[in-house]
């Protein structure tokens, strides 16, 4: 599988190749190497993992989350302090908030610096993702409509320099934002030329083959971390036998809107984007027992056999708010760590799941517990 470059995503080659992501080994810790582009399957031995939900746009809860996981600076230089640490978001960090553009760039920057410290940054893409890519704009933040306009500005600022542009708007959001709230110009958010532009400019960005369409097709929709896997909604025995690392392949070339004249489909990659059972919407291992058709046992069934059939031992997942925290389920095998922490959700308390030696623990900020941090050793 392909190695790829964090300044442009090529066209994915027919035949692929193992790619070192680092060559950096402190500590005797063997280097990172990925497999797949979008990366797939990534084998970091001997390294914290640590896993963030669903952001929604909150740049403050997500620098929160960020520095409660030990893995960004607290003095606000947004600095990568993780060390070697493999971090890895859950996807759904558009709609819903106003920071969607700033909270991406964030986690760009991090990852350039993590690779120099011998860490990485993975991203997951969720159905908030792929419903902006299809032009599903019906839970867009008007505010985020802002961010694109203002965005598009600074791209044109550094002449279509997209990584340049890219990796410094988490540096210069806020005072675009202030100026644009400063602007006697500024219209209310009920503006209907306001309202247009905006569509306009999130179109242009988020269209298949739109410059943050592309950036979305670096990351995969399932990820295979060790012995963990990390998808957005859940993965199921079906995706299993159909491929994850076709699924991230075709959803990728989707994003970038790759045409018939390029061998590759322009369809909407349905197993993996769409209906009740695919990988950004599943719900079945997250929801509440109230909702289940599914008798818990069967659930458990349902798990092992995906885990056994893709070689893994746990699965993390979003997408389901958990109104008690993270948790897990079915014997540990599954941990559901989408917590609403978004101000546009649940605004819930910040919380990260720790993965070290296989065993796992939640991670929660104590200002807002009486005890120690909770853990639980994984089987």
């Amino acid at each position: 599988m392909a190695a790829f470059s964090l300044n442009s995503l090529p066209v994915p080659p027919s035949k692929h190749q193992k790619a070192a992501e680092c060559s950096h080994v402190d500590g005797g810790l063997k280097p990172i190497v990925v497999t797949g582009n979008p990366p797939t399957f990534v084998s970091a031995p001997g390294r914290r993992i640590v896993a963030v939900g669903d952001l929604h746009g909150d740049l403050a809860q997500t620098r929160c989350a960020l520095e409660l996981a030990g893995v960004l600076s607290s003095d606000g230089q947004d600095l990568w302090i993780g060390g070697e640490t493999i971090l890895v978001q859950l996807g759904d960090i558009l709609d819903r908030g106003e920071d969607e553009i700033a909270i991406l760039s964030l986690l760009r920057s991090l990852n350039i610096q993590a690779k120099s410290d011998g860490g990485a940054v993975f991203q997951v893409n969720g159905n908030h993702e792929t419903m902006n890519v299809e032009g599903d704009f019906r839970f867009v933040d008007p505010r985020a409509f802002d961010e694109c306009i203002d965005f598009l500005e600074y791209l044109n600022e550094h002449e279509g320099n997209w990584k340049d542009a890219f990796v410094g708007w988490i540096n210069v959001c806020e005072r675009w934002k202030e100026n644009r709230r400063m602007s006697q110009n500024y219209w209310n958010r009920w503006n209907l030329m306001k309202r247009q532009k905006g569509i306009i400019a999130r179109s242009t960005l988020l269209r298949p083959g739109g410059p943050l369409a592309c950036e979305l097709a670096h990351h995969a929709v399932v990820l295979k971390v060790d012995d963990w896997i990390f998808c957005h909604g859940g993965l199921l025995p079906h995706h299993v036998v159909y491929g994850i690392e076709r699924m991230n392949k075709e959803v990728s070339h989707w994003m970038q809107g790759f045409s018939e004249d390029d061998n590759y489909s322009l369809e909407i990659p349905f197993i993996a984007t769409r209906g009740y059972d695919s990988v950004v919407w599943n719900r079945l291992y997250s929801r509440d027992c109230v909702d289940r058709k599914y008798q818990s046992w069967q659930i458990s069934s349902i798990v092992e056999e995906t885990l056994q059939a893709i070689g893994a031992k746990g699965m993390v997942v979003g997408h389901t708010p958990q109104y008690n925290g993270v948790n897990c389920r079915y014997n540990q095998r599954i941990w559901c760590i989408d917590i609403g922490m978004s101000s546009g959700v649940l605004n819930s308390r910040p919380e990260v799941l720790e993965i070290k030696d296989n065993k796992a623990r939640v991670l929660r900020d104590q200002s807002y517990l009486f005890g120690e941090l909770e853990a639980m050793d994984y089987l």
